[in-house]
């Protein structure tokens, strides 16, 4: 047992998923642990209770009051400006997040992290990187911002060969001395400035993850991940065009290695969209870094499904088909997700964060068969389509709670013909109406799935 944290108090901001595996984690290794979250009431009640039974101090409702402490292991969902994390960083406490304890506690020899970043697609290069491994026969599983906490990963017995790791920004920030052995920035685009308090600083979070010596796999495509990976001294590339020697590319319909051999064919993916092909090519540059066989590569990605909320048909009816990409949380994922579809009734809205929706209206103009807007930031995608697609018909919803997504799916309904495809893909945040995108998904599939039965 790791004795360093006993007797150590240790302050768990927030008690989610991975907040109350850190709690455990650290309750089993000697730690004095003071576990606070702002909310109160159902699972947090229950969570609550089992960490006392183990010894914890646990203060719900309560996320101000400061709290004397070692050390701070903070949820990624609390931002920098958080009243407790000021003061720890006021008194020279560290703060860490969650994957950060989780390097901290590896054991000797536990198994290497094979990284992903980005704005958008790191959950589907995660989830094609741990099919490709397991397909190669290695024990491994995703991890970190994909929902296995990454505490969870590294303790388990028996240990894994290697792990499929997702990185937010937000658990990047806190993050001061994981390293992966190779990992990627798939993409930087316009998110999440509110919290990390201005677009460069959200994209400085990012190269986090190429920290050390980890080999940087480079989306030769997209500016903010060359600029990202710039400083790297091991590099590899990959584009969606023709490869050069030792880059992975497409050529035609098939994936092309870095020696020039053919991994994997389009046709070989589950999942639409060019964006998804780039995932893919990033997926096998990682595990070709473990030399995993070719062969292990396409029939990963054969197996690899995505899961819910992303890019999933949800209905077929009429000859109309119906898909729930509420992941697509930000303009650039919505971009990816509109250029899957030839002719597209969009739904979209909710809260933007600020970013801008222009580029990303006149860049899909051309596949809008038409629009229905729902949220709060409504007003701004219908003034950018005014602007960029004026001859599009344009349905705005008014109801700004749950009822406005049954509302918005019967206008789909009433301007999908055969051919179109109903994309929900809202290029914005979820919680001015839902309680997250997955809420948001669910019922947009319910609803879609009424609707095609009507058909």
């Amino acid at each position: 047992m790791t004795t360093e944290y006993a007797g150590a108090r240790v302050l768990v901001a927030g008690l989610g998923i991975s907040g109350s595996a850190v709690a455990r984690a650290l309750l089993d290794r000697g730690a004095d642990v003071v576990a606070v979250d702002a909310g109160a009431g159902g699972r947090l009640e229950q969570v609550a209770t089992e960490l006392r039974a183990a010894g914890a101090e646990v203060r719900l409702g309560d996320a101000t009051t400061a709290v004397d402490a070692d050390l701070v292991v903070t949820s990624p969902g609390w931002r920098p400006d958080q009243p407790m994390l000021v003061d720890a960083a006021r008194r020279g406490i560290e703060v860490i997040g969650e994957p950060e304890l989780a390097w901290r506690l590896r054991p000797p020899g536990a198994a290497d992290w094979l990284g992903v970043t980005g704005t958008n697609g790191k959950t589907t290069t995660v989830g094609m990187l741990a099919s490709i491994l397991s397909a190669d026969g290695l024990h491994t599983v995703a991890a970190g911002n994909v929902g296995l906490p990454l505490i969870d990963a590294v303790l388990v017995t028996p240990a894994y060969d290697v792990l499929a790791v997702e990185l937010s920004s937000f658990q990047l920030h806190w993050s001061s001395s994981l390293h992966c052995s190779a990992a990627s920035v798939l993409n930087v685009a316009d998110d999440h400035s509110d919290w990390h308090g201005s677009a460069a600083a959200y994209a400085e979070d990012k190269t986090r993850i190429l920290r050390g010596d980890a080999l940087a796999v480079v989306n030769l495509d997209d500016v903010g991940s060359i600029r990202a990976s710039a400083w790297s001294n091991r590099r590899i590339g990959f584009t969606l065009g023709e490869p050069a020697a030792g880059e992975y590319g497409l050529s035609g319909e098939e994936l092309i290695d870095a020696d020039g051999s053919v991994l994997a064919t389009v046709g070989d993916l589950q999942v639409p969209g060019r964006h998804n092909v780039a995932n893919a090519l990033a997926a096998a540059a990682l595990a070709r870094t473990r030399s995993v066989a070719p062969a292990a590569v396409r029939s990963g990605l054969q197996a690899y499904a995505p899961g819910p909320h992303r890019n999933e048909v949800v209905a077929v009816a009429g000859g109309v088909t119906w898909v729930n990409d509420s992941k697509a949380t930000n303009p650039h994922a919505a971009a990816a997700s509109l250029s899957a579809y030839e002719h597209v009734v969009w739904i979209a809205g909710g809260l933007l964060k600020g970013a801008s929706v222009d580029e990303l209206v006149a860049g899909q103009a051309h596949r809008l068969k038409a629009v229905v807007l729902i949220g709060q930031d409504r007003a701004t995608i219908a003034a950018a389509l005014a602007r960029h697609a004026p001859d599009v018909p344009v349905v705005t919803i008014d109801t700004d709670d749950t009822e406005g997504m049954n509302e918005a799916v019967r206008a789909a309904a009433t301007l999908a013909a055969p051919g179109d495809t109903v994309l929900l893909a809202p290029a914005a945040a979820s919680m001015d109406m839902f309680h997250d995108y997955a809420d948001r998904g669910e019922r947009f599939a319910t609803a879609a799935r009424d609707a095609a039965g009507a058909r």
